[in-house]
């Protein structure tokens, strides 16, 4: 697994997206930051509160010039599957992650365990959840990543710390 440093370019990121489009990091020019959101996927109980919560503050990210970018390693039928019956209709979720990227971004693979709560088969493979802030020039700003499926930053918070990190211009930590 990777270690991403804070202040240094983030790997290269490209996920194919609902919307027909081709996401990619480095074509990410927020007035802010990007916020890239990776997920579980579909059979996950606690992805679906989770990306609930992140679709009702989608405009509240937006409207403080933060893109959003919510991707799994599901297919493009399950991601599809996902926004239609999560109700995330103000995500473009970007599906397909290769896990060979996921392991770049330092992100925990985990093997599927038949299914979920849901009644869902897990994936063969897949990544755990990771949250990550990238500046406009591509380098790391905040990292948060969980080898489990529980106990995540809340988005809600996430917003309240980035009022306070826009107003004084605070600094990336972590870098030494």
């Amino acid at each position: 697994m990777n270690k991403l440093m804070p202040r240094k370019l983030v790997p290269d990121l490209k996920a194919k997206t609902l919307s027909g489009s081709t996401w990619d990091i480095r074509d990410a020019h927020p007035e802010h930051f990007t916020m890239v959101v990776f997920y579980r996927g579909l059979h996950c109980p606690i992805c679906k509160t989770y990306m609930g919560e992140l679709n009702k503050l989608a405009g509240d990210f937006a409207n403080r010039g933060i893109d959003v970018a919510a991707i799994s390693s599901d297919t493009l039928a399950r991601a599809r599957q996902t926004q239609e019956e999560w109700g995330l209709a103000d995500l473009d979720l970007g599906c397909g992650l290769d896990l060979g990227n996921a392991r770049n971004w330092g992100l925990y693979i985990s093997s599927g365990r038949g299914k979920s709560s849901l009644g869902i088969e897990e994936p063969a493979q897949f990544s755990e959840p990771g949250v990550f802030l990238v500046r406009p020039d591509g380098t790391l700003y905040w990292a948060s990543v969980q080898s489990m499926p529980f106990a995540r930053p809340h988005f809600r918070e996430i917003l309240g710390a980035l009022d306070f990190v826009i107003k004084n211009d605070y600094p990336a930590r972590g870098e030494a």
